[in-house]
Formats: C-alpha cells, structure tokens, sequence
C-alpha cells in the first residue's frame, strides 16, 4: 500500500525532510520543517530547485545571496501562530545560498522545493501583503491566505495556507487537479496541517471517481504536525469539532496556474448554493 500519510511525530530540531521524490508518489514537491532555538542558524543552497519559505511562528532573520542581486539581501520577519497572524512569505530562485537566524526561543518554518529551469528574482511576501479571503458557506466556511500565487513569478511552486474552524469542511466541493481539461491542469499537492489546541484531529479523504483506471479511495486520521501527500483524487478534509485546523499547502507541476481545478460532478450544486446560505445566514 502507498503511503500518503507522514507523521508529525519524526519533527526534531533543525531541518527535518518530511516528504519528496524517493519517498512518495510525488515528482517535484520536496518539503520539511525548519526548527531553530534563539541564535541558532541554518545554511542552505537551492541548487537546481526553486524554493518557498513560510514562517510558523517566531521570529527570523533571512540573509539571500542570489547571483541575481549585486549584493545579498537581509530581511527581518516574525509570526506568533499560524492561527492568529498571516506568514511571511519568501520566494527563492534555484542556485541561491540562504542562512536564517533563530531571533527569539522558537523558530518553526515551513520549506518547500521544486525543480526550476529559470531565473526569477527572489520575492519576499510580508505578511500585510498576502491576500486573505474567506470562501465557501455554511459547515465548509473557511479562509484562505494567498501567500506565492500569482504575486510572484516562480516556475512550479504555488503555496499557501487554508484555516478550519472547529467541525468545518474546506476543499469543498471536493476538487482535483491530476489531468489536463477545459478549467484544470496536473498539479501534485501537499498538505501539512496543524490544530488549536495541539491535541486536536481532523480526517482527510483521497479518491477518485468510480471508472479510474487505478481508484483510490482512502481516508486518514490527520494530527499535529502531520503531512499528506496528494497526488491525484478528489482530497476534502474536515476538522473535529472543538478544533481549529490550519494546513500549509504546496502546489507543482508544469504549468504553473492557481484555481485549475474541477469539482467533483456529484457534489459541483455545493458550490452553486453557496450564494444563497450566504446571504441568508450574513457570511
């Protein structure tokens, strides 16, 4: 049986490789976590990938030397929790050496890569700057925060964050995003949740539609800290009541477009209705 499903449990301090190529179904995702104590330092190469860095909680500082700049850059963020402030966000294009610096007791960042064929200039996203809207309605309300989207040019990478409260549902309509179609293109995705309070569980679901040459149908008890890794299928998620779910997600492929995906036929009248429980109930 595939795994898909990678437990938090394995996290220690320094960078800790979650998922990637060797181990996984996936082609381009590489993703681990970064945990640093105050005045501790990780340095780091891109090589042939680009890179996405998101901030957990803590604060930083990053210093980027990019043979695309004159001289290397330094910038300074911080974040309290993935569930009251938005990330900073940085963007790294491939052959770019970078070192951040612990600056307070904790430091936990999200970093994902992927293979890049070109030379985009480094992006740093501030957390003013990353687009934050709410979507669907009713019991699959949640919010969204844009984070490397369409703000900023990168060759497969596209990352951002989705937040649950307690008992909510968010990739509702159930969508996928695994072949080529009039609104969808390949795209593999992960997703590295986390919950408030820690102690908290959701479910995620995978599967395909019934005529799938190889059908997947599979459903997992996701925790603190876990990552899923999501190649094909239909993937929606929901949070036990109680608890607040966030999840960190990353997206590649070869064409490299936010929202090319398609609603699973059966649930698609979720999305129709949504206008209506909204104006009824004042969303």
């Amino acid at each position: 049986m595939v795994n898909r499903l990678f437990k938090g449990s394995n996290i220690g301090k320094g960078y800790t490789p979650i998922v990637h190529p060797g181990n996984s179904e996936l082609k381009y995702i590489e993703y681990g976590v970064l945990s640093l104590s105050e005045k501790e330092e990780y340095l780091d190469k891109t090589r042939s990938h680009e890179a996405v860095i998101v901030d957990f909680s803590g604060k930083f500082e990053i210093v980027i030397d990019c043979p695309l700049q004159k001289v290397p850059s330094k910038f300074t963020g911080s974040r309290n929790n993935v569930f009251s402030d938005k990330p900073v966000a940085i963007y790294l294009p491939r052959e770019t050496t970078f070192r951040i610096i612990a600056l307070s007791p904790n430091l936990e960042m999200g970093i994902s890569k992927a293979p890049s064929d070109a030379d985009y200039p480094p992006a740093i996203v501030k957390d003013d700057e990353v687009a934050e809207r709410t979507v669907g309605a009713w019991n699959w309300l949640r919010k969204i925060r844009l984070a490397i989207v369409d703000n900023v040019r990168a060759s497969r990478l596209l990352v951002g964050e989705t937040l649950n409260p307690p008992g909510n549902w968010s990739s509702v309509p159930p969508h996928k995003h695994d072949s080529e179609g009039p609104n969808e293109v390949p795209l593999e995705e992960v997703y590295f949740f986390k919950f408030k309070p820690n102690q908290g569980f959701g479910i995620q679901r995978i599967y395909t539609s019934q005529d799938d040459k190889d059908p997947v149908d599979e459903a997992y008890v996701i925790e603190n800290n876990d990552t899923v890794v999501l190649p094909r299928g239909y993937h929606p998620v929901v949070a036990a009541p109680g608890y607040q779910l966030y999840y960190l997600w990353i997206l590649a492929g070869d064409r490299r477009i936010y929202g090319a995906w398609s609603d699973d036929p059966k649930h698609r009248w979720l999305r129709d209705c949504e206008p209506i429980i909204n104006n009824i109930f004042g969303y």
